[in-house]
């Protein structure tokens, strides 16, 4: 039998207090959903169906760019009801596996393991002990400790409420038994809403079997209702993340003050101070050293690389050796050569740098071809857009441009050439060279301040 996963996130989420879809807020950087439906993809071939309802319009173009099946639940009276609306999509022969856009962390190693206990035609189910199992539905069992049935935490007696076993809502179901159950859900409770949860009391009214497993971690199972356990989620995952890393000999100077919102791959003797931000893909060569409040997104570095503290490197590749900040902001389609210095309150863009050069103080680097062992003097920038399009600057090998200079692009300066300090500089220069180009300093005798 295959497994067809349903994913219910047509909740409008009250408690968030948010415009905001619940199954959208962001965690590690991502929509809540999305982690749900990236760990649906390890787990079938089959497209997962999402049931959404609450904004779908906006859900729906948050995720139309992954391969996903969506149903609508126009109005929203129930997990029971919510999946009702799937089953047309879902083949005789499947198996139904049950999961939710606000529980975002339910890992695939526990799904894993629900699907290889669940026999076939009958029912699997996660459940969790907790201390304070408040806001739950309550698992009761029998003298024999078989699953009998669940109780919402609202419908509860105060006995029933003092059960510990809670029920995460996450189920492994044949779909012809789905099929024959959803259809008479009642709503007989004080919510009015059909419960998915109703289908145990009618698994063990024809005594279909019903196995259960526990999550590695409790945290898998949590729910999102507002920001504060979106926040404790957040952290957890962080957690996850920084140990994942050190196993693999990082270096974390606190493991508590890491962001890791993406995916990050890393060599040995890697070191990492705090409040570091990593977004998107990141790859980081061995020996490096990533400076205090420093944010890598989609970037590349070599081996032995520094990026010292409040740096930005966003959409580089950044070869071995080079020094970057502080300070510094490198922006999208940027290449580094080995050994190349970006320094204080640099920004580059779009831009090669060869071997060797440096930029260590207040320049604009943008649209730039820089040879090898170029030095480029605070406070330079390369004018490389006149309004309309962006134009070219090329520096030769060897070049050395002098302080405050200004390259107004498209400008190509020659290998070796020397450019004075104060210039602005509009057309090629010579190879070999000094130019520049400065108005006559005076000085106004007898002048006096007024």
């Amino acid at each position: 039998m295959s497994t067809q996963v349903v994913i219910l996130a047509a909740g409008q989420g009250k408690r968030m207090y948010s415009h905001i879809p619940k199954v959208l807020h962001l965690l590690a950087g991502k929509p809540m959903l999305t982690h749900v439906i990236d760990t649906a993809f390890t787990l079938s071939d089959k497209k997962p169906i999402v049931v959404i309802g609450h904004h779908a319009h906006e859900v729906r173009d948050a995720i139309k760019q992954l391969d996903v099946a969506l149903v609508e639940q126009s109005e929203q009276l129930g997990t029971g009801h919510a999946l009702l609306q799937a089953l047309p999509f879902i083949a005789d022969e499947d198996n139904v596996l049950v999961l939710y856009g606000d529980v975002p962390l339910i890992s695939t190693t526990t799904l894993k393991k629900l699907l290889s206990v669940t026999q076939v035609n009958t029912l699997g189910m996660l459940t969790a002990y907790l201390h304070n199992p408040q806001g739950y539905g309550r698992i009761k069992r029998d003298h024999q400790q078989k699953v009998i049935s669940i109780v919402e935490e609202k419908d509860a007696t105060d006995e029933e409420r003092k059960i510990t076993e809670i029920n995460p809502g996450i189920y492994l179901v044949a779909a012809k038994l789905l099929k024959k159950w959803l259809p008479n859900l009642k709503n007989h409770n004080a919510q009015k809403e059909y419960y998915l949860t109703d289908i145990i009391s009618l698994a063990v009214r024809e005594n279909i079997f019903i196995s259960t497993i526990e999550p590695e971690y409790i945290e898998e199972i949590a729910g999102v209702n507002d920001c504060v356990q979106l926040a404790f989620l957040e952290r957890f995952y962080q957690r996850q993340m920084a140990k994942s890393l050190m196993r693999k000999g990082v270096t974390l100077a606190d493991p508590e003050r890491l962001d890791v919102r993406g995916e990050v791959v890393v060599a040995r003797d890697v070191v990492i101070d705090i409040n570091v931000i990593f977004e998107g893909k990141v790859q980081i060569g061995e020996g490096c050293t990533i400076g205090a409040n420093s944010i890598l997104r989609n970037t590349t570095l070599g081996n032995h690389v520094q990026v010292q503290p409040f740096s930005m490197i966003d959409g580089a590749t950044i070869a071995d050796k080079c020094v970057i900040g502080p300070f510094a902001r490198i922006r999208p389609e940027t290449t580094l050569a080995e050994a190349v210095h970006i320094g204080n309150f640099v920004e580059v863009k779009k831009s090669h740098i060869d071997q060797g050069s440096k930029a260590n103080h207040l320049s604009y680097i943008g649209d730039a071809e820089i040879g090898k062992r170029v030095n480029v003097g605070a406070g330079t920038i390369t004018c490389n857009y006149d309004g309309v399009k962006k134009h070219k600057t090329i520096i030769g090998d060897g070049a050395f441009i002098g302080s405050d200079t200004q390259l107004v692009a498209p400008v190509t300066v020659g290998e070796g050439a020397t450019i004075g300090a104060g210039s602005t500089i509009t057309d090629d220069t010579p190879p070999h060279e000094l130019t520049l180009s400065r108005a006559e300093q005076k000085t106004i005798k007898g002048w006096k301040r007024k």
